[in-house]
This record gives structure tokens, sequence and C-alpha cells, in this order.
């Protein structure tokens, strides 16, 4: 294993939210989906539910779910502002919430499970660094899991074979990004949080 390779690939990760109609060649999303797969998880209780999503009529049914969803929702003083955007762009209308990507994988465990977001967060990470390894784009998109207890979508998650006692914990896009080589955005941004404190 070459470590140079695992860190770029870790360090130039970018979000990409713009994305050609190209389809994901299966093989590249088989390795995506088992990095995730091969995440680490609590007690490696292994609860994580994978929806790889690529019907496009599947995607505009939850497009279409979330803008409803949202655009009966109001704003307040501190809200977090990516849900406080996502809620006053449904209100305009026309809110793609997954930019056009052509997969979009959806990550759900036990409702009651106190590991269950940390076990999909570390999911999601290990399937956006493989896309960036691939020369794919991604972005991670929380919509789902802020709607995870909206009934209307519940029940559509349900349909799409969510059992009863799981709830979405957070999902992501990938796919080819609409640049003129069609290759991620691979400038690290600066660091100015994260505080190190050595010991």
């Amino acid at each position: 294993m070459n470590e140079q390779d695992v860190y770029d690939a870790i360090v130039t990760r970018r979000s990409t939210r713009n994305y050609k109609p190209t389809p994901v060649e299966p093989q590249k999303l088989a390795r995506i989906i088992d990095a995730g797969r091969y995440a680490p998880s609590g007690g490696n209780s292994q609860t994580n539910r994978f929806f790889v999503v690529q019907k496009q009529e599947i995607i505009a049914d939850l497009i279409k779910l979330v803008e409803e969803a949202f655009s009966k929702m109001d704003v307040y003083d501190g809200m977090y502002r990516s849900l406080r955007n996502s809620i006053l762009r449904s209100k305009e209308g026309g809110y793609l919430f997954c930019y056009n990507a052509p997969v979009l994988v959806v990550v759900a465990n036990k409702k009651d499970y106190g590991n269950n977001m940390a076990d999909c967060a570390v999911a999601i990470e290990n399937m956006m660094v493989e896309a960036n390894a691939l020369d794919l784009g991604s972005c991670w998109i929380n919509q789902l899991r802020w709607l995870n207890e909206e009934p209307t979508l519940l029940e559509y998650m349900r349909k799409l074979g969510l059992p009863e006692d799981e709830r979405v914990y957070g999902a992501a896009i990938f796919g080819y990004p609409a640049t003129e080589d069609g290759k991620p955005n691979r400038v690290p941004l600066p660091r100015t949080g994260v505080d190190v404190v050595y010991l």
C-alpha cells in the first residue's frame, strides 16, 4: 500500500456540487460501497444499511419529498446555516439537494443504537475518500438525516426497504464532476480551525 496515495486521497478530497449525467461504472461503484462496508463500527456491530440509488425516478421522488417537507418549515435565529439554506431554497422552489449526481447513497442504522450516527459517518467518509482516489466527485448530504422522522419521507423510505427500527443518519452523492477534465477539484482548502493540542 502506498501511504502517500492514501494521504493524498484524504487531503485532496473536496465536495463536488455539480455533476455530469455520466453513470458511475459498476466496478468503481462497487469499490466505493465496499470502502463504506469496511468502515469501523461500534463493537464491530456492522449494522449500517446502504441504499445505493441510481434510478433517477427514485432520486426525483426524494427531491420532491425533501422540497415539500422543507418548504413547510420555519427558520429561526441561530439555525445551522445549511439547514436554513435548505428551507429557504425549498420555499423558492426547484431545490435539488443532490446536485444532479447520478448516484445517491443513503446510509441508515438502528434507531436505538447509541453509535448509529458515528457508524454512518465513518462509512460515508470512507466512501468519499475512495471516490476521490477513483477520480470521482462526492459530497456529504444531510437533508435526509434532518428529515429522518418526517412522516411522508419515512413512509417512502419504508417502501424502499427501510425497516421499522431504522432511520437515515447520513447520505452522500457520487459521480463525475461537471469540470472540463471531468475530475474533482483537488486543491486542498487551508485549515482555519480544527485546533490540535499535543500532550
